[in-house]
Order: C-alpha cells, then sequence, then structure tokens
C-alpha cells in the first residue's frame, strides 16, 4: 500500500463505520461497538504510517483527481490530498484521540439507549475532521468543515431530553453558522483573486520571489477570520462552546482537543501567507487573539462546573494559537494545537471520571467531599497531570509549547527578522496576553484541584458517594493519555526538522523565566486564597477573593449572551414581529379585502335572482321607461 492509498483511507474508515452504524445500528446492536471502535482504531495506525513515510524525507506529497466542474475551468473543485509536516501529525492526533474517545464511551455510554447514533456521529465527526487536515481543496475543506458543524449539533444535544442540551446544540449550530457566511465568501474571493482552489497553489503563489498578493489581502483574511472566530471560539463568537458541555463529556473531549474548534487554527496555520499579506488582518487576529485569552481566564476562574472550567480554558488556548500565527509561527501554533490535544483529552475524559465517581460537577458540591482522590485515583491522578500540563509547568508538554509561542511573541516585539510581515504591535499584544494568561490559567488550574481534591486536614463535612465501578476502558485511556501529555513536549527537539518551515522551538531562558515565574505565581496565588477560604469555609472556593468585583460577570462569561441578546436577539425578535403584524393586519386585510370584495358582489346580485317572473317583467319595465325617459330629454336638451 503506498502511501497517498493509505492517507485516502484514514479518513474513509471512520466515515463507512458511520454509514454501516446508522444502517445496522437498530438490526445488530451488537456489531456498534466494534465497528465504532476497530475502524477509528486502524485510521489511526494507517495515519501513523503515513506520518512516518512522509517523516523519512520529509517530502510534501501531493495527489488530485478532479471532482467536478464549477463553471469555470481554471477552478475545478478537486479531491486532492496534501501529506507533509503538518498535516500528517495533525492527522496523528485526530485519529489518536478518537479512538481515546471511541473506546472510552464504549463504558461510558454501555446503557444509553441512544449510544448506535452517537457512535456513528462521533465516526462522521472524525473522518470530517480528517479530510480537513489532509485536504488540499478549499471547497472540500468546506465540506468537511460543514459536516462537524451538523455533527456537534446532534452530539452536543445527544441527551435531548433537558433543556439545555437542546438550547446548547442550537446555540453551537447558529452561532458557528454565523461565522460560516462570510467564511464562504471569503474563500469564494480568495479563489478569484488567485485563480484556483488549491490550498498548495495558492499558499505557492503567495511566497517566494514571484510572489503575487491577492488584490483584496485584507478583506479576504478578514473574511476567513469570521469562519475562524466561530468554529474555533474566539471573541466574540466563542459564548457557544461552554454551554456545548450539556453533551456527553467524551464528546467535549473530541470537540476540545482534536476537531471543530481546532479547524479554525489549523485553518489559519494552512494559509498563513494569505493573512501575512496584511499587516492590518494580523493586528486583528492578535487583538482577538490577546482578548480570547485573557478573557477566557478570567472566566474560568469564577466558574462553578468542572466541564466549563475546562471548556473556557480551551478557549483560551485556542488564543493562545491564534496568537503565534498573529506574529507569523504556524510552527509554534501547531506545536502548542498537538500537545494541547494530548492533555484536553486527558482533562476532559478525567473530568468524565470524576463526575462519575462524585455524582456531579460542581466545585462547590465537590469541595465538600471528602477522599475523592482515593475514591476515583485515576481521575486524580489524570486531572493532576492533565492541569500541570495546562498551567505549563516544566517537564510537562504544554511548557514546551507554550514557550514557543511566548518566544515567537517575544521576537516579534522585538521586530527581529528582517522584512518580517509581522507588525511590532502584534508582537507586543500578543506577548502581554499571554504572560498574563500564564498567570490566570496556573491560577485556575489551581483552584480547580484544590478544591476537587485537597483536604489536608479531613475537613470536609461529607463523605463521597459510593459510584458504580469505571469501566476498564475508562481508566485504561486516561493513562495512555497521560504519556503525551507527560512527554511530547520533548518533540521540540526534532519538530523543526519535520515541519516545512523550520522554526525553532527550543524554550529561551528570558522568556521560560517570564512565563513560568507568572505560572508559579499563579500557582501561589491560587493556594494563598484557597488556603484562607479553607480554613473558614466548607466550600473553599478563593474566585471571589481572588476576582473580587469581577467574580460575579466573570462566572457569567461577562454577560456577554445578555449583551448580544440586548443589541441582535431582541431587536431582530421585535423586527419579525413588526414583519409578522404588518403582513397579518395591513396585508392581510388587502387580500382578504380583494378575496372579498367579488363574494359581496355576487351576493348582491344573487339578491336579483328570484326566480318571480312579475319581478323580472317589472325590473325590464322600469329599465325600459328609464332608458325612454334619459333618451327623450337627452333629445330635448340638443
Amino acid at each position: 500500500m503506498n502511501t497517498i492509498t493509505a492517507a485516502a483511507l484514514v479518513p474513509l474508515l471512520p466515515f463507512a463505520a458511520a454509514a454501516l452504524i446508522l444502517l445496522t445500528g437498530r438490526s445488530a446492536p451488537g456489531f456498534v461497538r466494534p465497528l465504532a471502535v476497530l475502524p477509528t482504531l486502524t485510521a489511526a495506525g494507517l495515519a501513523v504510517l503515513v506520518a512516518v513515510r512522509q517523516g523519512e524525507d520529509h517530502r510534501t506529497l501531493l495527489a488530485a483527481t478532479e471532482l467536478t466542474p464549477t463553471g469555470d475551468a481554471a477552478l475545478p473543485v478537486s479531491l486532492a490530498l496534501q501529506l507533509d509536516g503538518y498535516s500528517v501529525p495533525v492527522a496523528v492526533l485526530v485519529a489518536v484521540v478518537a479512538s481515546a474517545v471511541q473506546i472510552y464511551s464504549t463504558g461510558y455510554l454501555r446503557d444509553d439507549p441512544r449510544y448506535p447514533s452517537y457512535a456513528a456521529l462521533v465516526s462522521l465527526f472524525t473522518a470530517a475532521m480528517l479530510l480537513v487536515v489532509y485536504t488540499d481543496d478549499l471547497m472540500v475543506l468546506l465540506v468537511g468543515w460543514e459536516v462537524m458543524g451538523i455533527c456537534s449539533y446532534f452530539l452536543v444535544g445527544h441527551y435531548w431530553e433537558t433543556p439545555a442540551a437542546r438550547a446548547a446544540s442550537l446555540k453551537a449550530f447558529l452561532v458557528t453558522k454565523l461565522g460560516d457566511v462570510p467564511f464562504l465568501i471569503g474563500i469564494l474571493a480568495l479563489a478569484t483573486d488567485t485563480g484556483t482552489f488549491r490550498i498548495s497553489a495558492i499558499t505557492a503563489s503567495l511566497t517566494g520571489d514571484g510572489a503575487t498578493p491577492p488584490e483584496h489581502p485584507t478583506l479576504i483574511a478578514l473574511l476567513l477570520l469570521a469562519g475562524v472566530a466561530g468554529k474555533s471560539a474566539q471573541v466574540p463568537l466563542h459564548t457557544w462552546l461552554p454551554d456545548a458541555m450539556a453533551g456527553p463529556t467524551p464528546v467535549s473531549a473530541l470537540i476540545h482537543a482534536a476537531t471543530m474548534v481546532a479547524a479554525g487554527v489549523w485553518l489559519v496555520a494552512r494559509l498563513l501567507p494569505v493573512f501575512t499579506a496584511s499587516a492590518a488582518a494580523l493586528v486583528v487576529l492578535a487583538v482577538l487573539a490577546a482578548l480570547t485569552m485573557t478573557g477566557s481566564a478570567l472566566a474560568a476562574l469564577a466558574q462553578d462546573d468542572v466541564k466549563r472550567v475546562l471548556a473556557y480554558s480551551t478557549i483560551g488556548q485556542l488564543g493562545l494559537m491564534t496568537g503565534a500565527l498573529a506574529v507569523a509561527d504556524r510552527d509554534a501554533a501547531v506545536f502548542h494545537l498537538l500537545t494541547h490535544g494530548a492533555f484536553k483529552a486527558l482533562l476532559f475524559l478525567a473530568a468524565g471520571v470524576l463526575i462519575h465517581a462524585a455524582g456531579t460537577g460542581s466545585l462547590t458540591a465537590l469541595a465538600r467531599m471528602r477522599d475523592l482522590r482515593y475514591s476515583a485515583p485515576d481521575a486524580f491522578w489524570g486531572l493532576t497531570i492533565g492541569l500541570l500540563a495546562l498551567a505549563a509547568l516544566p517537564p510537562f508538554a504544554g511548557f514546551f509549547s507554550k514557550e514557543a509561542v511566548v518566544v515567537a511573541a517575544e521576537h516579534a516585539a522585538r521586530g527581529a527578522g528582517h522584512g518580517s510581515p509581522v507588525p511590532v504591535a502584534a508582537g507586543w499584544t500578543v506577548l502581554v496576553a499571554a504572560v498574563i494568561t500564564a498567570l490566570l490559567t496556573a491560577c485556575y488550574a489551581t483552584r480547580l484541584w484544590l478544591m476537587a481534591f485537597h483536604d489536608p486536614v479531613g475537613a470536609r463535612p461529607e463523605p463521597a458517594p459510593r459510584a458504580a465501578p469505571v469501566s476498564p476502558a475508562m481508566s485504561l485511556m486516561l493513562w495512555l493519555l497521560a504519556l503525551p501529555a507527560l512527554g511530547l513536549g520533548i518533540a521540540y527537539r526534532w519538530l523543526p526538522d519535520w515541519f516545512p518551515d523550520g522554526t525553532p522551538l527550543e524554550p529561551e531562558l528570558t522568556t521560560s523565566a517570564t512565563a513560568t515565574g507568572a505560572a508559579l505565581l499563579g500557582i501561589l496565588l491560587g493556594y494563598g486564597a484557597w488556603r484562607r477560604r479553607y480554613e473558614t469555609d466548607d466550600a473553599a472556593d478563593p474566585g471571589p477573593a481572588l476576582l473580587g468585583r469581577l467574580f460575579r460577570p466573570a462566572a457569567a462569561g461577562f454577560r456577554l449572551d445578555g449583551l448580544y441578546a440586548a443589541l441582535f436577539v431582541r431587536p431582530v425578535g421585535g423586527a419579525a414581529r413588526l414583519v409578522r403584524f404588518l403582513d397579518r393586519e395591513v396585508v392581510g386585510t388587502y387580500v382578504r379585502g380583494a378575496a372579498g370584495a367579488p363574494g359581496r358582489l355576487g351576493a348582491l346580485t344573487r339578491r336579483a335572482q328570484t326566480g318571480n317572473v312579475q319581478t323580472y317583467l317589472s325590473v325590464l319595465a322600469a329599465g325600459a321607461l328609464v332608458l325612454a325617459a334619459t333618451a327623450v330629454l337627452t333629445t330635448a336638451g340638443g
């Protein structure tokens, strides 16, 4: 099997599994679990094979066949693959995390009557993301992009009996579609300016000695950025992601670690030359990244639900990735995407085990329970390792990838690199925001761990509930994902040789000391505030002490949903009601009048049709008399 064939099978296998499960899930339920797990595992193995083969000589492999004409011979849609140092490791991440989620779900949803549809949708979700990663055609990428959107709608709404799940699924769908409209326009504008839908051809035309920038680089970049903001939950279209925690926990792991939200970052990395062609677009991207990472970190520090804390942490880490792209370093962005996928999958799946053991995801409730670390040891170690990686402490994976982003921002802030397209303002914006975010991230990670597990003197008033044993499949996935969360950071040594740009990723002393010092300060602040509350309050939440008056707004996501409701939802609802009133009372009145007039005229005419001959003769005589009188008068007047 050659490399191209193996790569083509990677998204095809989970797609075929999804189709088979949907066709046979009800009639042959015993085959659902094997169909959910085995094709995805095989796809992961093939993705590793493709990565090994491509990594042997680091050549970019391209293959394409025309899929359909578009009416313009110069713009066909092609079923094309681009296998390079960016796509093949990201595909491995997607396939491995999806395999872990499918295996974990066999235990987590073992008694769920809708497991067959769930497994099919997860397989389809995985296939769509793999298509987005491997494809070299923007229109094919758009297909995978939209398939992920509809899959997320169904998966987030898996527990459709609950109002929260129904509202969250609809919100996720509508907010992401809001960004997809300008995104589609941006794709069409980019293809019009460059004369192709092929990603490799577009980037080649924008780089090198004969580079020809598009005619409207800023407009195209901003249109694409709208879709990225929706899909990757960046300000101002990020509000759907915390609410999406109403879905099953394994779905949260898949969405946050390896699919959907990573798709937007991946697109910008793929099309980075389009963004670097416009300094204004880079500044906008930097500002949005800074607002996203700092605002989400503040919100995470005030959340009471474990999964919502992790959701806001995902928004912040995605902001860190887009910050790396804003300073034109896609090596650092993709490196952080890889490490974040590993430790975020670990965090969500460990949170699922914790919620299973405790019967709740509320930190306030968890802070009253004794001995959770002993009743749920897998969750304890999984969350401990994952939170240390999230806080970016050495030697965990998050430290090395976060440092790569901070180093890239620091170089851009200093204006390092002759002829760099990155404005210095973008570099400083990302650098300052990244350091502040490092402090806040370590602080809310510390808060979560202390409230869930730390009870040094046994002062918590309630015993942990006795839960059903955790499935071995769930525990196994935690320990397997702990390995990359611990050790993937060391890949900074050889990833530059694999990534096409070849930018060094090793930490530098100054930035390491600054960012790690900020993280340690965040840990100390979190612990100090928690310790004071622990001695006086059985809930022991350090959030109010740390945020002060910001706590309530931060807990409500800075009330952005209310702001959007006031600015957009209620005015649109009012306009809709006005249109309905005008249609019913004004337009409808004219329509009803036009329809009623012939009826009334017919009724009057019908009154004359009495069937009485004498009446007819009398009317005829009267009419003749009137005509005669009229004729006489007319003649006399003449």
